[in-house]
């Protein structure tokens, strides 16, 4: 058997015209704005023609905590959905925009894998619709208007030394962590010290994912605080003026993209905030229009259950008013073995004591799911060639000892038809009754709302605060924000901050060495341990790999 990569699998396919896509939802030509012929933007405004249509149930893909294995989170998420389809049931999928960071560094392509994945991949993967550019774009321009509102006399007082606003590039870049500015005499602007996020880490990102129109858009984009006066008073992006421009930048990019699986499902890929140092989910606007048009809305949240799952039930259903009706942990053989302290390159071995060893990371995403947020929930196990029975065996026995049933997902190399039995179990979980719930309440002080998060999610002994977090506590508490949410800036690698603490470990506590307000998004940033908002390329970074031939033709691209 000749083995094909992604990209040349993707590249094989038949796509169907992206009209025809969206007619199979009904949606009218009237609110589509296509991008060629295999993807277009559909209108919000087509969200009140379908209002008073019943949601659709919605199911949450997350995975136990990531591994250099990898756990096929996409890759299992558009194969539930094409699975769902080949058991007879309407589902639309909604997923977020791949990072060029990501992209060019350590993962490569992020559009799924194998023969679940959607198309056309190099688009998805590359520029897409412009929708990272035009963030991008109104950040910085957000950015360029308070330097120069400095430079043009500082009428509001703004302390140089206090700007909290960065601007932003869509790649990962350790060189433009901290830079100097402002250089080369008077009329180059105000020297002071400077920095760039990624694009997905920008407050513009998650403004946009959280917005439930235009009007909200500006009104988030207002909000936003850019830095503070001597008298630690905050400055806004409205005190400004630029909430109106940063608007018309985004205005196209505020309407979410259809596209396909390469089995012709309808999903939509929309926003791109990190899970580790953002809030990890794809746009709320995409989420409605996905729970409009099928009976079965498939999304997933970034990296492990304790990072995007949480915030997608504590900061997006809290915002939204969404209620899931089930969740999928994602997980494999070969990542529970490496959590058990298997190397790499002996994860095909057969290896039961490994795998007990590791198997208390995946109950204890389990747990949270079931325990803590109230869900049904379902393990689906990525198969591998090299998994034995035995240790299968073993997943099952230790999930249905918590009342959870294991379902095999072979999507990779049999799309739809090898996720029908985790289609099957999804909806049969779906038709259950739920308790749903946050992990904590947002009348709860910060600190309150850090230890709940650290004790429940990730079983810490509970939080320190630094001296100077500890102080940032008290002041925004003291602006009137201490009602608002808690974003989580922590490794994707560990339910600790440390993430060479594999497994399920105990006896830690979670150090937030930083708070920040993102007043337009409507959260609280906690930094702990070495967490950046800016991350660097690897030693090898897959740009090496990818290339272009005289044809156009993409190569290299996972």
């Amino acid at each position: 058997m000749t083995y094909k990569s992604d990209i040349e699998i993707a590249q094989e396919s038949t796509m169907q015209p992206i009209s025809k896509i969206a007619e199979q939802v009904g949606i009218s030509q009237d609110f589509i704005e296509q991008y060629g012929p295999y993807k277009a933007k559909i209108d919000y405004n087509y969200l009140e023609t379908v209002k008073d249509k019943p949601d659709a149930k919605l199911i949450l893909v997350t995975a136990i905590t990531p591994t250099p294995a990898g756990e096929g989170k996409t890759t299992t998420t558009v194969g539930l959905a094409d699975g769902l389809r080949k058991i007879g049931k309407n589902a639309v999928v909604a997923l977020r925009e791949p990072s060029l960071g990501p992209v060019f560094g350590v993962k490569g392509g992020a559009a799924g894998g194998g023969y679940a994945q959607v198309v056309p991949m190099e688009d998805i993967n590359l520029h897409f619709t412009g929708d990272m550019h035009a963030i991008g774009a109104a950040n910085n321009l957000l950015a360029a208007m308070l330097d120069n509102h400095i430079f043009q006399g500082n009428a509001l007082g703004v302390d140089t030394r206090r700007i909290v606003w960065r601007r932003c590039v869509d790649m990962n870049d350790r060189q433009l962590r901290n830079v100097t500015d402002g250089l080369g005499g008077r009329v180059n602007g105000v020297p002071r010290e400077d920095g760039f996020d990624i694009t997905v880490a920008s407050e513009v990102m998650a403004v946009l994912c959280l917005s439930k129109d235009i009007t909200d858009l500006k009104e988030r984009c207002a909000r936003i605080i850019v830095g503070y006066t001597r008298e630690e008073e905050p400055i806004t992006a409205g005190m400004l003026k630029a909430e109106g421009a940063m608007a018309a930048l985004l205005k196209d990019a505020l309407k979410p993209n259809l596209v396909q699986t390469l089995e012709g499902t309808p999903a939509f890929i929309h926003g791109g905030p990190f899970a580790n140092i953002a809030h990890g989910c794809n746009s709320i606007m995409a989420t409605r229009m996905a729970m409009k048009l099928g009976d079965y809305a498939i999304t997933e949240a970034g990296f492990g259950g304790d990072l995007g799952a949480e915030k997608f039930f504590d900061i997006k259903c809290r915002m939204a008013g969404l209620t899931p009706n089930a969740v999928v942990v994602v997980a494999t053989v070969r990542a529970l073995k490496h959590h058990g302290g298997v190397a790499k390159a002996d994860l095909g071995t057969e290896n039961l004591a490994a795998l007990e060893k590791g198997l208390p990371n995946l109950l204890q995403h389990v747990e949270n799911m079931t325990q803590v947020f109230g869900l049904p929930c379902v393990v689906a196990i990525n198969r591998f060639p090299t998994d034995s029975e035995a240790e299968l065996q073993l997943i099952e026995e230790k999930c249905k000892a918590l009342g959870v049933n294991v379902a095999l997902s072979e999507v990779w190399g049999k799309g739809g038809e090898g996720g029908a039995a985790l289609a099957q179990e999804v909806v049969r979980l779906c038709d259950q009754p739920n308790s749903f719930t946050q992990s904590y309440g947002t009348e709860l002080s910060i600190t309150q709302k850090l230890e709940a998060i650290a004790t429940k999610v990730y079983r810490a002994d509970g939080v320190e605060l630094t001296a100077g977090a500890k102080k940032q506590a008290a002041q925004l508490e003291g602006l009137g924000f201490g009602n608002l949410p808690i974003c989580m800036a922590k490794t994707q690698y560990s339910f600790s901050d440390d993430q060479k603490l594999l497994g399920a470990p105990r006896g830690f506590k979670i150090t937030v060495r930083n708070l920040k307000v993102s007043a337009g998004a409507g959260f609280i940033v906690a930094l702990t341990g070495d967490i950046m908002t800016m991350p660097g390329l690897p030693k090898v970074p897959s740009a090496e790999r990818i290339d272009v031939d005289e044809t156009g033709k993409i190569s290299g691209l996972f």
